[in-house]
C-alpha cells in the first residue's frame, strides 16, 4: 500500500498536476492514489522526487508494528 493520497493532500496538489510530472495518464495516477494498482519502485522514487519528499514517507508497512 501506498501514502500517495495523503501526501497530495497534505501538499495540496492535484493528481492531474502530478500526472503531468510523472509523464502519465490521469487513469494511472488515480490508479495508484486509490492503491489499484501499485508503481514500480523507479516510479515510486520519481513521485518522491517530484513531491520534494523521501520514498519512505510514501510506503506503508505491511509488517505489523510490535
Amino acid at each position: 500500500m501506498n501514502r500517495i493520497k495523503e501526501v497530495l493532500a497534505e501538499k495540496g496538489i492535484k493528481q492531474t498536476w502530478l500526472a503531468g510530472k510523472l509523464g502519465k495518464s490521469y487513469n494511472m495516477v488515480n490508479a495508484y492514489v486509490q492503491n489499484r494498482q501499485q508503481p514500480r519502485l523507479g516510479v515510486l522514487m520519481d513521485i518522491a522526487n517530484i513531491l520534494d519528499i523521501d520514498v519512505k514517507e510514501l510506503i506503508v508497512s505491511n509488517k505489523a508494528k510490535k
